[in-house]
């Protein structure tokens, strides 16, 4: 089960999806860096932690062996997301994708599992994978990855589209965009938002208009803007951490509650979108 302290969202399918997770882009890219990747995934399963972010392009699959070699007995109580590469996103290319990564994550399901972006293989395709998928139990939910409002309504129209589960986008405080129309449309269907890198790979940290709201409350910039995130509903939100500290950092942020004067300072800074925009993505 999720830890106490971070809530969870309902998924179409009846299961629960906690709204904090560890994210794992770029992990497995450096051997020299992979006992601590390791540790700090362990560390914050142990703080609670009960959702892993990973994909089979993270570090070619090696980001999914350090998922596993951290879970190793927990892996009934975390909650996994992988993605699947586009051009493996045929209906047979889907579930050849879905099986290697069951082998590297050293398990029979994957909790979500995503199209990582949209390329040509027809959407039905993939999405009649993943119900194949879906129907043996190796995966348990599916959903998409950096898919804009029309690629979403695109989607709409597919057979069996209602049980998309999530779309993971990049959202944080400088990159509101989705606020304008993506946002609305997947909260009207019930599909909630996996926002990534929400301190925009650190560029976010030192912002002033971060700074000023970290000055009134004693915390750093990073707990800021993941608290900005967190405070909303529907919004899934998946710091990458290497460290035991930036772990323990991160998760302060759940118990940091913004008051409005922090939220309209922020909106200062940061202002919402006032017009559709293509899709941020990195």
């Amino acid at each position: 089960m999720p830890g106490s302290r971070i809530p969870t969202i309902a998924l179409p399918s009846g299961a629960h999806m906690p709204t904090y997770g560890i994210g794992t882009w770029r992990m497995g890219e450096d051997i020299r860096h992979r006992a601590d990747e390791v540790a700090a995934l362990r560390h914050g399963l142990a703080r609670g932690v009960a959702l892993i972010d990973t994909a089979e392009m993270y570090g070619d699959g090696e980001a999914e062996h350090i998922v596993a070699e951290a879970v190793g007995p927990r892996r009934a109580n975390v909650f996994i997301v992988s993605k699947v590469l586009p051009q493996n996103s045929s209906k047979r290319g889907t579930i050849a994708a879905c099986e290697r990564s069951l082998k590297r994550l050293r398990t029979d399901h994957i909790d979500l599992y995503l199209l990582h972006w949209r390329r040509s293989p027809p959407l039905s395709e993939t999405v009649a994978a993943f119900a194949e998928l879906k129907a043996a139990g190796k995966i348990l939910n599916w959903g998409v990855s950096n898919f804009d409002t029309d690629e979403m309504r695109d989607l709409s129209t597919v057979d069996g589209a209602i049980a998309c589960a999530t779309n993971q986008v990049l959202y944080n405080l400088s990159r509101r965009g989705i606020e304008y129309d993506l946002m609305p449309f997947c909260r009207a269907r019930n599909i909630p938002i996996m926002a990534y890198s929400p301190i925009e790979q650190g560029r976010l940290l030192t912002h002033p208009g971060l700074r000023e709201v970290a000055k009134r409350h004693g915390v750093t910039a990073a707990q800021v803007a993941l608290a900005w995130l967190l405070r909303q509903d529907s919004i899934v939100t998946i710091p990458k951490a290497t460290t035991l500290k930036h772990i323990d950092d991160n998760l302060a942020a759940l118990s940091l509650r913004l008051t409005p004067e922090d939220l309209a300072t922020l909106d200062r800074h940061f202002p919402p979108p006032t017009r559709a925009k293509p899709l941020d993505m990195l």
